[in-house]
């Protein structure tokens, strides 16, 4: 009879951190030679993995609050019908903002705009590239585009949904979900890209603070975002898609596919 997963994870546990391990493993294994070659093997994986399961240590690649640098743009700001409200992050090309909309519906959402000087054709055409990538996607766990336009200043700009969400990694650990909760919300972040990959879309930087969870209708709805260094494998997206150039590094290092890095 196979050795049952349950009665695996549940030696496993009471040796994984324990310093007397061989003699609980004596005691709770009780001769059962395959029960404790399984724990065994586990343990030197868990062992042989040092720090990187340990969530007491973020890795180099983790959110930070946005810093305060010097913007063209300040809280109350009028970029089309959309009225500033605050910075919900930075990244490399551009700011989001938490902004409201008046008309012709009110809502808030989130407004992606260009950094001032970073308009290069380069970053232009990544900018306008994700904001295209964006446009043809519509899947539940993906974050959708609602309107896109240019600032007085000639800056691009989109609006997508607000997502009032965490990272998928702290939801899981806040809410002490099981491992079976935890796939759950894993398949929808693999539908979410599948949906992406079908329409020729690879994202590149799927990371936690790229993954939200939000509540809706007190359920857990998973949301990936940001497809800034997404690239687009066929070239009806942009004709200056995101093609990257040999030796450029693109995306969070600690999260990247064997062949990205």
């Amino acid at each position: 009879m196979a050795t049952d997963p349950a009665r695996v994870e549940a030696v496993f546990m009471a040796v994984c951190d324990a310093d007397d391990r061989d003699a609980i493993l004596d005691q709770e294994c009780r001769g059962d030679i395959e029960l404790r070659n399984r724990v065994e093997r586990l343990l030197g994986a868990y062992h042989s993995a040092g720090d990187f399961l340990d969530p007491a240590t973020p890795p180099t690649g983790a959110f930070t609050p946005p810093h305060q640098a010097h913007r063209d743009e300040t809280a109350g700001q009028l970029i089309g019908p959309y009225r500033l409200k605050e910075v919900l992050g930075e990244g490399g090309m551009g700011v989001v903002w938490l902004a409201e909309q008046s008309q012709p519906v009110k809502r808030r959402v989130a407004l992606k705009l260009i950094k001032s000087g970073m308009d290069s054709a380069q970053v232009l055409a990544r900018f306008d590239a994700e904001r295209q990538a964006l446009s043809v996607m519509e899947h539940t766990n993906i974050a959708r585009i609602l309107d896109a336009g240019v600032t007085e200043s000639g800056r691009p700009y989109f609006v997508m949904e607000l997502v009032k969400g965490v990272p998928i990694t702290r939801y899981c650990d806040q809410s002490h979900l099981t491992i079976r909760d935890r796939l759950r919300l894993f398949v929808d972040v693999c539908h979410a890209i599948q949906h992406a990959h079908q329409k020729g879309i690879i994202h590149r930087d799927i990371k936690p603070s790229n993954v939200l969870v939000t509540m809706q209708d007190s359920e857990p709805i998973v949301k990936v975002i940001d497809f800034g260094v997404a690239k687009a494998l066929r070239d009806q997206l942009t004709h200056q898609t995101l093609w990257t150039n040999f030796g450029m590094m693109i995306g969070t290092l600690e999260y990247m596919s064997p062949e990205q890095a």
